[in-house]
């Protein structure tokens, strides 16, 4: 099964590359990069050069913040060392030995960008920058940022410190699922029990320029210019858009927020529940369900001409696997979702159930009697 796992993120990653329908007229926007990526389905709706590595900035510090929050140490207290308190660059000014939950300096990093929060974090949650930088890496490689490589965990130019749009997408999409990240990440006045003044957020999509913003990140330097990420959702849609290297960053996302959610609708295209699927191969058939809808954004044009085919593993129907294969839907000829098929279970009878039926024959009898 370990196979088809890995089969199964590839095509995944690959489907989720295809830009959207042939005929719309994009978003015109200054970023040299940039990508807008519906949040539940990994599909992508606009690209431009989304595949190019480039210097990233402080949207780095998603990566930072998400690993920080997910070691499960939010509430233990960091002692601020001498190589913290001497970050270059932006800053929430720690002083060397001050004493500091983690999660303050999460909040630090993700609303301040402070590059002294993100070295204490890393020197906390990793044992040294060093190390940290190691579970950066790791953590890139197992969401499928196959095209960035960390350095730090603030985003001062360095070498091999990149990433693209796509894969900055990927991340935040990533970490929009953990319910912690989207509080820090949507908070725009933050102040901790031990500080006396507050921590407001730099990123104005969320603070007062675009309603639908729900979390983000800003960056910048001279090298990699402005950098941002954005998460907005409107009724049923969720969008992440990202740019590299953007004169006029907050107008892009404003636009491609507004373009997505214009020309899109979330569509249902297949419901949970039990189904047969053909075994090619053999001709055989097979009982198999889905676990959930699959909800994909679509355009008007794109509902009409829904099309899937599913695969089934080859041996699914001994016993004992869970995923037997998987469905793959199709607009035209273009990819644009994939949801894996599960094997239908026999319920196993186990001694309570025994006791529970004998109970009921027993209860029936006494009524009927």
């Amino acid at each position: 099964m370990r196979g088809y796992a890995v089969l199964m993120i590839v095509f995944f990653l690959v489907s989720t590359l295809i830009s959207p329908s042939v005929g719309q007229a994009k978003p015109g926007i200054s970023a040299n990069n940039a990508v807008l990526m519906e949040q539940s389905s990994g599909r992508v709706l606009y690209d431009k050069q989304a595949h190019e590595q480039r210097s990233i900035a402080s949207i780095t510090k998603i990566m930072t913040a998400i690993i920080a929050i997910e070691s499960g140490k939010l509430d233990e207290t960091v002692t601020v060392s001498n190589r913290a308190v001497h970050a270059i660059g932006s800053s929430i000014y720690l002083e060397k030995g001050e004493k500091i939950k983690l999660k303050d300096l999460v909040y630090g990093l993700m609303l301040r960008s402070g590059n002294d929060a993100a070295v204490a974090i890393s020197e906390y949650v990793g044992g040294s920058v060093e190390g940290f930088v190691h579970l950066m890496n790791k953590k890139a490689s197992w969401i499928g940022m196959t095209n960035s490589s960390f350095a730090n965990p603030h985003g001062l130019d360095a070498d091999n410190h990149y990433s693209t749009a796509y894969d900055m997408a990927l991340l935040m999409r990533y970490a929009m699922d953990n319910n912690v990240f989207r509080q820090v990440t949507q908070t725009k006045v933050y102040k901790s029990d031990d500080q006396k003044y507050v921590w407001r957020n730099k990123h104005k999509l969320l603070t007062s320029r675009y309603q639908y913003t729900i979390g983000g990140k800003t960056g910048y330097t001279s090298t990699a210019g402005r950098t941002l990420v954005t998460a907005a959702k409107k009724d049923d849609m969720e969008l992440i858009a990202v740019t590299l290297n953007a004169s006029a960053d907050w107008n892009d996302h404003i636009g491609m927020f507004e373009w997505g959610f214009e020309n899109y609708d979330m569509t249902t295209i297949s419901e949970k529940g039990l189904s047969r699927y053909n075994i090619e191969s053999t001709g055989n058939q097979v009982t198999g369900y889905l676990q959930q809808n699959v909800n994909v954004p679509l355009t008007k044009d794109e509902q009409l001409q829904i099309d899937k085919k599913s695969f089934i593993l080859k041996g699914s129907q001994r016993s004992g696997e869970d995923v037997i294969g998987k469905t793959v839907f199709f607009s035209g000829s273009i990819p644009i979702a994939e949801t894996p098929i599960y094997a239908k279970r026999e319920r196993k009878t186990d001694f309570l159930d025994h006791v529970v039926s004998i109970y009921r024959q027993i209860a029936r009898v006494d009524i009927n009697g």
